[in-house]
Parts: structure tokens; sequence; C-alpha cells
């Protein structure tokens, strides 16, 4: 799995967990039969797979608020993090690695062309690349950090 995936299935499987919840709650009540009977191939030996243990969708049904996540995130860790500005603090306040090395590897998987020797400039970069890819991918970035 990159480092992208991680970041995503960080900020997303938090609200997917929630979506999830509600789903099962709302899909409780419907009797088991009801999902074999629509199935015209399920037979005694047929294998059904319950809700909980279905794999997550890749995009959220509904979009994703990055910047709650992030603030609760934040919150959470303890320490005073800038992930509006700063990769490095993003990344940490996902409870990530954000050694030059990760951010190297993300900004290949993103597509930084640019000197990664440059950290500064790929740090800019990587920021609202990845702000432009978790929007891009179902969430809700604030306006001002895809410009």
């Amino acid at each position: 799995m990159g480092i992208f995936s991680s970041i995503k299935e960080k900020l997303f499987g938090k609200a997917e967990d929630k979506q999830a919840a509600e789903t099962i709650t709302a899909d409780a009540v419907k009797p088991a039969t009801a999902d074999m009977a629509a199935t015209p191939t399920a037979g005694k030996d047929a294998v059904v797979t319950p809700v909980e243990n279905r794999p997550a969708t890749t995009t959220p049904s509904q979009p994703v608020d990055v910047a709650a996540i992030l603030d609760a995130a934040v919150a959470k860790n303890g320490q005073k993090l800038d992930w509006r500005r700063s990769i490095v603090d993003m990344m940490k306040a996902l409870g990530m690695d954000a050694s030059l090395q990760e951010r190297k590897e993300l900004a290949d998987e993103l597509g930084y062309t640019g000197d990664k020797s440059d950290s500064a400039t790929m740090n800019i970069w990587l920021h609202k690349a990845l702000m432009k890819a978790l929007a891009d991918n179902g969430g809700k970035v604030p306006a001002d950090l895809l410009d």
C-alpha cells in the first residue's frame, strides 16, 4: 500500500466506519433470506459475506470533511501542528512517518517532477497536490487549500 493510500485510509476510513455503522443499523431490520432470494446462484454451498466484513469502497459515498477530521486528529495528538500549511504536520497529525524518505515516496506517487533535494519546494507542492488528490477522491477540502 502506498503513502497516499495510507493517508486516504486514515482520513476516509474514519468517515466510512461511521457510514458503515449507520448502514448496518439500517440493514439490520431486513431478513437475511431477502438477500439470498435475490441471488439466483445462492444455494446451500453459497458463501454470504456479512456487511461488516465486506471490503471498504475506494471512494466514500458522501464527501468526507477532511478539515474536520484533521482538526480532530491535531486536537487528539496534543502537539501544535499546522496541517493546513505543512505536509509534515499533516502526516504527524495522522500518526504517520513524516520523514524525508516518506515524503519523497509520496512525491513519486503524486507525480512530482521537481528536485527532491529542495525539500521546501517539494513540501509545498506535496501539500497542494495531496489536497487536490483528496478532493478528487471524495474528500471535502476547504477551497483555500485547493488554490
